[in-house]
């Protein structure tokens, strides 16, 4: 097999990663500041901002994997070169997000009635509650801004997500600052600020995308503000029936971490809070793979919509295996720095040990894990989504929840491991992913490129 086109690629699709990494890094400090600034208050309030993360990532993570759908759509029509027809989709993406985001707000709202269901100690349920209850009020700002956000990358111009990221953090970090302490009049809220302090970041990046939409030459080209189309229920239809798939698989991936968190709380907060620590560093070292993966979207999406089959296998291979090598570094730096890292978040020896050999189990899944996103983006890019969700959720709903509460909480083949029995149970559900994802991709390629060789186009409109 000849590398050269393989490594040839590699450019192509860092200059769109690295703006989009930047900007998933920035996010992701977000949670870190969140971590570190409402663990310095107390053990609870960092427990509460981990069980809190609990119940509205899921939530907010289904409302913009709905919304991913838009970036094959305009990085195929843009491949295409059917520029008319990007406004009308973006159109419909804003219509489709109000839909299924007045739902999941609701939702969040009465979450907290689980934590009465569980045996959760009344303070941390009292601050985990106004912290949902904070967010909330940031849910459509978040949502709107996603429209935006893959309306510009599916034109492959990611510089905006990354300084619109650098904008969130520096609203993140003041406001946190405020209302956690009870500055410039403020009442001191601790972790539960955290949840208002992310409310105005959402709308800070929302105002800051709309602003950069009506002024970039490129994006205000195609005038999606100068006339809002009606409702197309049929192409809505369409649209949700491309991300809906891809939203359950991220929420059956994300959940699987949640449910792991609610699991943990019984144990107290330090168990909870040590797994959070661990949780949100190996979140912040997945953005180098996600990253990827969204600019193989893009890069996907734009080859098929050129009717490029090859180039477009090839963008897919060379993306895997560079981010599997990309995984190894960062396996090695977690396994020699986690004790320094875990230093920066809290300085309770508890939590410490038990976040420590978590990173180590963390480190051993970073390949599969690395493996299992990229190859879903590929298969994202081809539009080729209800297999992502099929996969995902055999492999984390009946491989790996399932194998951590046979290792984490019974005696059956092993002594009770608590919570590094459930860490086994993420490489598990993680590596069946990623075996699975790779064969799917395999059966795609045949397919499209017999398609390609009978002269058929290889993509549709909306």
């Amino acid at each position: 097999m000849a590398l050269k086109p393989y490594i040839a690629e590699l450019p192509r699709l860092l200059r769109l990663c690295g703006p989009i990494m930047v900007a998933q890094v920035a996010q992701t400090t977000m949670s870190f500041v969140d971590t570190v600034m409402a663990g310095q208050v107390s053990a609870t309030d960092l427990a509460a901002v981990a069980v809190a993360t609990s119940f509205w990532l899921p939530l907010i993570l289904l409302v913009q994997g709905v919304i991913m759908a838009l970036t094959p759509i305009i990085s195929q029509l843009n491949g295409a070169r059917r520029h008319g027809d990007v406004a009308a989709a973006v159109h419909q993406g804003f219509w489709l997000t109000i839909l299924v985001t007045l739902p999941v707000m609701l939702a969040l709202y009465y979450s907290p009635q689980a934590l009465h269901w569980m045996d959760v100690e009344p303070l941390l349920a009292e601050k985990t509650t106004g912290y949902l209850h904070g967010i909330l009020w940031g849910m459509p700002a978040y949502a709107l801004y996603q429209v935006l956000r893959n309306f510009s990358e599916g034109l492959s111009h990611t510089m905006p997500t990354m300084v619109i990221g650098f904008i969130g953090l520096a609203v993140n970090i003041p406001a946190n600052y405020i209302l956690i302490h009870g500055k410039l009049g403020m009442p001191a809220l601790g972790g539960v600020g955290c949840g208002y302090a992310s409310a105005l970041v959402f709308w800070a990046m929302l105002v800051a995308m709309v602003v950069y939409t009506r002024s970039s030459p490129l994006l205000q080209s195609f005038t999606i503000f100068t006339r809002l189309s009606a409702p197309d229920w049929p192409q809505i239809g369409r649209l949700f029936r491309l991300g809906f798939p891809i939203a359950m698989a991220i929420f059956c991936e994300v959940t699987l971490f949640t449910v792991v968190a609610l699991l943990l709380s019984p144990l107290g907060s330090e168990v909870v809070a040590g797994h959070q620590v661990a949780i949100n560093f190996s979140s912040m070292i997945f953005m180098i793979p996600l990253s990827l993966g969204m600019a193989m979207t893009i890069r996907v999406g734009h080859s098929l919509g050129e009717n490029k089959a090859d180039q477009a296998r090839i963008i897919s291979i060379a993306g895997i295996v560079f981010g599997a090598l990309l995984a190894v570094l960062t396996a090695l730096a977690t396994i020699l720095g986690r004790h320094w890292i875990i230093a920066l978040y809290t300085d309770n020896a508890a939590v410490q040990q038990l976040a420590a050999s978590l990173l180590l189990l963390a480190s051993f899944y970073q390949i599969f894990d690395s493996a299992q996103v990229i190859s879903a983006a590929a298969l994202r890019g081809y539009k080729d989504t209800q297999a992502i969700f099929y996969i995902t959720f055999v492999a984390y709903w009946l491989c790996g929840l399932p194998a951590g509460m046979v290792l984490g909480l019974t005696d059956w083949l092993v002594p009770a491991m608590g919570p590094h029995g459930f860490w086994v149970g993420f490489l598990i559900g993680l590596s069946v992913a990623a075996l699975m994802l790779i064969w799917r991709l395999r059966i795609i390629y045949v397919r499209v490129e017999h398609r390609n060789r009978a002269g058929l186009p290889l993509v549709d409109g909306l």
